[in-house]
């Protein structure tokens, strides 16, 4: 049964509240219910899934360089496969893999190590020759290429299906959503002269809440949250757009959207993948944009159109359908924040994602709910503590676009 506040405003009290209902906040109240956790309430200053979730291209892959990163992409992608069995909610999975083209040497001798420990944890990624390449993206120009690494178990879904699968889960579980809600501050008991920091209340434009827990997801928008907080968060906002085409003729083309891969162009960020009937292409800014913007940039699609004429000149005649930009939430390092507050007590933290927010919120949703409720999460997160960047230093991730 759906829980709801009659009038709109927020409880006086919760167990736990969550910031934020993107993929990762609504995945971290549906596991919390599951534990059983009551009095939950995911707090989201717009409407579930509207932030960055809702602009995310829709990749999900397991081919990273970090242990840890490969284990909860892991994870997640086995919940995807499962999701519409599990939660109702056709998800539209498509798994034609993930295509990288690497036009350096040393590119494919650092790929190539990171496939090989992909092996090791049971992936089926392999190096391809650009021979290879060639015959499973006849639209790419393999010209400059020297190879190809490729997971066929990768592939992308539609990201608002997700949320909206996981909110549902977590409604009837009893976790009440408050939409166009937006935290304003928060109270606490101890410090410097009473001992340890901890939180008691989260104050929001929709009434006080009460709390002994708080979870930070709010994506590129945490650093702010960590600021009202005390709580140092480093993760700062990304542009990054996109652009659907119209429906494609695929034998114009010369390319088969059943068994197209995800194909990204590792040098230089351009990517493709099919969408629907048509195709979704994406590429960073010619410079980089760090800020909360997520206006279209007049200057994006000629630089998307010089990436796709050195690159995959046979999809240049493609026609716009729309298109959008979103916010990537960086760390210094390019890897997620996963944690709790040392500063303050019982302020949980699982942000700063990099760009693979959306494909990880599945497995991070479990493990913070593991962590928050004494449970052995299935992988071991303690090296994604912000704390990292006091004592052991960068935790640094390669295989980011």
């Amino acid at each position: 049964m759906e829980s709801t506040s009659p009038t709109g405003m927020a409880p006086a009290s919760a167990e736990v509240v969550i910031i934020g209902a993107g993929v990762m906040g609504a995945s971290i109240a549906y596991h919390l219910a599951k534990h059983g956790v009551h009095d939950i309430v995911l707090v989201e200053r717009d409407t579930p899934g509207s932030g960055s979730t809702s602009k995310a291209a829709g990749g999900v892959r397991c081919q990273f360089s970090d242990e840890v990163n490969i284990a909860l992409a892991t994870r997640s992608l086995e919940v995807l496969r499962n999701f519409e069995a599990e939660f109702g909610v056709d998800i539209d999975l498509v798994s034609n893999g993930y295509l990288f083209l690497l036009d350096s040497a040393e590119d494919a001798e650092t790929f190539a190590a990171n496939v090989d420990l992909q092996q090791r944890m049971g992936l089926d990624s392999r190096m391809l020759t650009v021979a290879e390449v060639a015959e499973l993206a006849p639209y790419i120009d393999t010209e400059g290429l020297v190879a190809g690494a490729f997971n066929p178990g990768d592939g992308h879904c539609t990201p608002e299906a997700v949320v909206s699968g996981y909110i549902n889960a977590a409604r009837n579980l009893g976790v009440q959503v408050l939409k166009k809600c937006e935290v304003t501050g928060f109270e606490t008991a101890g410090g410097a002269t009473s001992g340890e920091r901890r939180v008691t209340a989260v104050t929001t434009s929709k009434g006080r809440i009460e709390c002994a827990q708080v979870v930070c997801a709010a994506g590129a928008w945490s650093g702010l949250i960590g600021e009202a907080a005390g709580v140092d968060l480093p993760v700062r906002p990304l542009r990054r757009e996109i652009m659907v085409s119209e429906p494609v003729d695929e034998t114009q083309l010369g390319i088969d959207l059943v068994r197209m891969p995800f194909t990204i162009d590792f040098s230089t960020s351009f990517y493709v993948h099919p969408e629907g009937p048509g195709l979704l292409f994406g590429c960073p800014d010619e410079a980089d944009v760090w800020d909360f913007d997520d206006k279209r940039n007049p200057d994006w699609l000629p630089t998307l159109a010089e990436l796709i004429e050195s690159r995959a000149p046979g999809l240049g005649d493609v026609e716009v359908k729309r298109g959008w930009a979103g916010l990537y939430e960086m760390t210094p390092d390019h890897n997620a924040l996963i944690g709790e507050a040392e500063e303050f007590s019982g302020f949980f933290y699982a942000c700063g994602f990099s760009g693979h927010g959306f494909l990880m919120g599945p497995a991070v949703g479990e493990v913070v709910a593991d962590l928050m409720t004494g449970h052995q999460p299935f992988v071991d997160v303690s090296g994604l503590d912000k704390r990292r960047f006091a004592t052991s230093g960068l935790r640094k991730e390669l295989n980011i676009v």
